[in-house]
């Protein structure tokens, strides 16, 4: 089940909240594990069994730790045992084919593995369970007691599939101390909303594009045409992924919980380092406190610093998916984020920010090359596909057919990725308090209405965010 669905939207969704707001203030918890539990079983029932035990083992392991608080040898060995066997797990589901096939290709050994699918969500409960227990030992945050409130917060449906990664520190407060109310589910509902439009109007439509493009034979694609569709797939992949964590914000809103924006308009950063601050912050920020800081962060000297840089990186690529692209496609980042500490961010300090935008959006949509195509030598093909080095025709058909039908559609795109329309919406509320009274709720309602007509007649809603 996906947010983006007729039967979230008008099934699960309207049920869950009228039993959850009908339900007395001890019992609400129990109501969100319960309703994310049938929400992960839902498209999962197998797996539902190992976010289970993954929840259980580190609620134990976090009590065991805050037990043995004073004998630190006990409580490292508890913390290193948890942490080991989340991440096996983790390693088992997601990396153990890919070992596999390295190692039968390195060793000429022609073994076989067979493909397990990957248990939706893995990688985000995963981390999230590891940083509870990494907190409880550093004394951040006290064990939970409860076990239905820490399997809140494990299983939570709103951010369990896609997060943002919610570390338990950020809402252990509001596990058991949260205070719903008209106005917090009211920004929950527009918050959704406009979520489910950037996924449904905007990166389903778009992602047509980019379907189509990918889907011809590169000797058939002009250079024009290999620019558009990349560009499609760079648009689809930020209102794809950020309208999920728009979603996922919104739904919490309505349960009473305040969620980390995830995305701050990544495609206005003057640098490679500024939109890594902007883009996916749950993940940037976990690795930076969970990898990085531990490593030695910058503070034992530069090369330690660099080091602990492509590490992270290393990490991030692989942390992506289980395929050789990521690992490129992580480091390809870490090379450039590295390179503007040592010199490059002073320059462009010099240079209009027009420069560093333009410099740091031809990075990222190369970037986007390497994450989209799991064989490398594709991913390097269509990269001198786009810059003439193929022999294809700068220009045909096809690209000036992409360019009439989906003009419009780009410049909405363009438009939503920077934070025009928000900027124009605060005014408005500001100037004409009483007339954005009776506005608001009514481009809301034409927003959801959209949505749902497009969800009715279209096939196409594919979640990209999934296989991670």
């Amino acid at each position: 089940m996906v947010f983006s669905s007729l039967l979230f939207i008008f099934v699960f969704l309207p049920t869950i909240l009228t039993v959850y707001y009908l339900s007395p203030r001890f019992l609400k918890n129990f109501v969100i594990f319960i309703g994310s539990l049938v929400f992960y079983a839902w498209g999962e029932p197998v797996y539902i069994v190992l976010m289970l035990f993954i929840s259980v083992f580190d609620y134990i392991n976090g009590r065991l730790i805050e037990k043995n608080r004073d004998n630190k040898k006990t409580a490292r060995f508890i913390l290193i045992m948890s942490i080991t066997v989340d991440l096996l797990i983790l390693g088992f589901f997601k990396y153990f084919g890919f070992a596999v096939a390295n190692i039968s290709a390195l060793f000429d050994l022609n073994v076989m593995a067979k493909e397990l699918p990957l248990p939706i969500g893995i990688s985000f409960y995963t981390f999230q369970s590891i940083s509870y227990v990494v907190d409880v030992y550093r004394g951040n945050v006290k064990a939970q007691k409860n076990y239905i409130s820490y399997g809140t917060y494990v299983t939570m449906f709103p951010q369990l599939v896609a997060g943002p990664i919610i570390k338990y520190i950020d809402v252990s407060k509001e596990i058991n101390n949260r205070k719903e109310s008209v106005v917090l589910f009211g920004e929950g509902v527009m918050l959704f909303i406009i979520g489910l439009s950037k996924k449904v109007l905007l990166a389903n439509n778009i992602g047509l594009v980019w379907t189509s493009v990918k889907s011809t034979p590169m000797d058939e694609v002009s250079v024009l045409t290999a620019w558009i569709g990349i560009l499609a797939f760079t648009f689809q992949i930020y209102f794809d992924f950020s309208g999920y964590s728009d979603m996922a914000r919104g739904l919490g809103k309505m349960f009473g919980f305040n969620f980390m924006l995830n995305f701050n308009y990544p495609y206005i950063s003057r640098s490679v380092t500024e939109f890594w601050r902007r883009w996916h912050i749950s993940l940037g920020t976990w690795f930076r406190e969970y990898v990085y800081i531990p490593l030695g962060g910058n503070r034992r000297g530069a090369l330690n610093q660099y080091r602990n840089l492509f590490v992270v990186w290393f990490l991030t690529g692989f942390w992506h998916g289980a395929s050789w692209n990521f690992v490129v496609w992580g480091l390809y980042f870490g090379l450039f984020v590295t390179i503007e500490k040592i010199f490059l961010l002073k320059w462009f300090e010099k240079l209009p920010a027009f420069a560093g935008r333009m410099y740091t959006m031809l990075i990222v949509i190369i970037g986007w090359v390497f994450f989209e195509y799991d064989v490398l030598s594709d991913g390097l093909n269509y990269i001198a596909l786009m810059f003439g080095l193929a022999g294809n025709p700068f220009v045909d058909s096809h690209a000036i057919y992409y360019l009439y039908t989906n003009a419009l559609l780009f410049i909405a795109l363009i438009v939503c990725s920077t934070p025009f329309l928000r900027n124009i919406a605060w005014k408005f509320q500001e100037k004409a308090k009483f007339t954005s009274g009776f506005a608001t709720p009514v481009v809301f309602t034409v927003l959801l209405f959209l949505c749902v007509a497009f969800l009715v007649t279209l096939s196409y809603n594919p979640f990209l965010y999934f296989r991670f």
